[in-house]
C-alpha cells in the first residue's frame, strides 16, 4: 500500500510540475514582478478618489440589485423545477431526467460565458447581468432544492400518504414544511454567490461595480478604481454577515 501512495504522489508531483512548465510558472518571475506590483498600488492606486464616491453608488446598487432579483427569480423558477427533478416528488420519471438534465446544462455553462451570449441580444447593462445570474442560478438551486427534497423524512412522508392524502396534500403537509428551511437557506446562498459573481459579470459588460472597475481600468483612472474595489470589498463583507446570520437561525 505504501508503494501505491508513494507512486500517487510521485505522479501527482509529475503532473504538476509538467503544468507548470506549461504554463511558463516561475518563481523566479514571480518574485522580479513584486516590485512593479507593489509600486502600482502604492503609486497608482492609493489613496483611492473619495470624491467619486457618490457617482459609484449608483453601479453599487445596481449590483445589488440584479443580484436580489435574479435569485428571486430563480428561486421561483428551481422551486418548480426541483419538484419534478426529486425522486420522492417527481410525477413521472421521464420528468425527472429532463428537469435534472436542463439544471446540469445550465449550471455547466458558468455565467460569464451567458453573459457574453446575452450581451448581443439585450445589449451592455444590467438586463444582460441579470439574466445571466438568473440563469446560471436556476442551474445551482434546482440541483440544490432537489438534492434537499430527496433528504426529507420518507417516514413522515408515508405516514401522511396512509391518511389517504392526495398528491397536493402530501406535498404541502409532508415535503414542504421540511423542504422550505433548505429553500430560504439555499436562496440566501444564492444571493451571496449573485453579489460575488456580479462583479466579474461586470466587467464584461453587465453593469455593476465591475462595469465600473472595468470603465476605470480603461480610462487610467486607477484611484477610483480602487474606491470601487473597496465598496466591492465591503458589500461581499456585509451580505456574506447578513446571509450567515440569517441562514444560522432558519437552520
Amino acid at each position: 500500500m505504501r508503494w501505491k501512495k508513494f507512486l500517487l504522489i510521485l505522479v501527482l508531483v509529475a503532473i504538476t510540475v509538467w503544468s507548470m512548465a506549461g504554463i511558463d510558472f516561475s518563481i523566479k518571475e514571480i518574485v522580479s514582478g513584486m516590485g512593479e506590483v507593489i509600486r502600482f498600488i502604492t503609486v497608482d492606486m492609493i489613496p483611492p478618489d473619495i470624491s467619486s464616491l457618490f457617482d459609484l453608488m449608483q453601479p453599487l446598487l445596481d449590483t445589488i440589485y440584479m443580484s436580489l432579483v435574479a435569485v428571486v427569480v430563480a428561486a421561483v423558477i428551481s422551486f418548480v423545477l426541483a419538484y419534478l427533478a426529486s425522486s420522492i416528488t417527481t410525477p413521472h420519471p421521464i420528468l425527472q431526467i429532463a428537469a435534472r438534465g436542463v439544471a446540469s446544462i445550465l449550471r455547466t455553462i458558468p455565467d460569464m460565458v451567458w453573459v457574453l451570449l446575452l450581451v448581443p441580444a439585450y445589449g451592455l447593462g444590467t438586463l444582460a447581468g441579470t439574466m445571466a445570474l438568473l440563469i446560471a442560478g436556476v442551474g445551482l438551486l434546482t440541483r440544490s432544492f432537489a438534492e434537499a427534497l430527496d433528504e426529507v423524512d420518507k417516514g413522515q412522508l408515508e405516514a401522511v400518504k396512509a391518511t389517504g392524502a392526495s398528491w397536493l396534500q402530501t406535498m404541502s403537509r409532508a415535503v414542504l414544511p421540511q423542504f422550505l428551511p433548505q429553500f430560504v437557506s439555499w436562496s440566501l446562498f444564492g444571493l451571496d454567490t449573485n453579489v460575488r459573481s456580479s462583479t466579474m459579470i461586470g466587467m464584461v459588460g453587465a453593469g455593476g461595480l465591475g462595469f465600473a472597475i472595468q470603465s476605470g481600468i480603461k480610462l487610467f483612472q486607477f484611484e477610483e478604481v480602487t474606491m470601487a474595489i473597496l465598496m466591492t470589498v465591503v458589500l461581499f463583507i456585509g451580505i456574506e454577515m447578513i446571509t450567515t446570520k440569517l441562514r444560522r437561525r432558519i437552520i
